[in-house]
């Protein structure tokens, strides 16, 4: 029973770490630039794709715009932000792919 409560402890502080990280600017834009993102995108103009900063004032209002915003990362798209399609992410991680889209979203 020891083991298991160890256990258990040893995760939800891993998780704790884990979102703590998240909400590190610095370390989301590090991953975004190791995932491939600002490649396409910056935090604050247009490049192939919108701005961040514009993606976020899109979403602000919009109380589902996380979910879909993750699969649209993960899947890719085209058509919300012109005609240049978004090609899908497969090769990031669910989870990185939520902390960048919550960074994103969290942008002013």
């Amino acid at each position: 029973m020891t083991k298991f409560v160890t256990a258990l402890a040893a995760a939800a502080g891993l998780t704790l770490a884990s979102s703590a990280l998240a909400a590190d600017p610095k370390v989301a834009e590090a991953l975004a630039k190791n995932s491939g993102c600002l490649a396409c995108h910056t935090v604050d103009k247009k490049l192939v794709g919108p701005a961040y900063k514009d993606i976020a004032a899109k979403y602000r209002n919009n109380k589902g715009a996380e979910a879909a915003l993750i699969k649209k990362v993960k899947a890719g798209g085209k058509g919300v932000w012109g005609e240049v399609p978004m090609p899908p992410n497969m090769h990031v991680k669910d989870d990185d792919i939520k902390t960048l889209v919550q960074w994103i979203l969290s942008i002013k």
